[in-house]
């Protein structure tokens, strides 16, 4: 476990994967013992990570012709955060 910037990119993409992956799960469980299961819902949870995910990406991929260094890792982090507040709100949402 490393404290370098890079490895913190790492972390963040895992705890939006993570989050994503406990909403995911928290919905499927819910649906499957409440009887409502349809395979329909994992498009929603397929637009996400092509909403959220896949910008999130891009942004490290083009992290190498930012001429200053950090303004695209800022806006990484920022993307990632939110990602991780709007999975967390849901979460705290279902179980109210």
């Amino acid at each position: 476990m490393g404290f370098t910037v890079a490895d913190w990119m790492i972390y963040t993409m895992w705890a939006v994967f993570g989050f994503l992956l406990i909403d995911f799960l928290i919905v499927l469980f819910r649906s499957f013992w409440a009887g409502t299961f349809h395979p329909a819902f994992v498009l929603g949870y397929l637009k996400d990570i092509l909403y959220y995910v896949l910008p999130l990406n891009i942004i490290v991929s083009m992290t190498a012709i930012d001429p200053t260094g950090w303004i695209l890792v800022v806006w990484y982090f920022i993307g990632g955060l939110a990602v991780i507040a709007k999975y967390l709100l849901d979460i705290i949402k279902r179980f109210e």
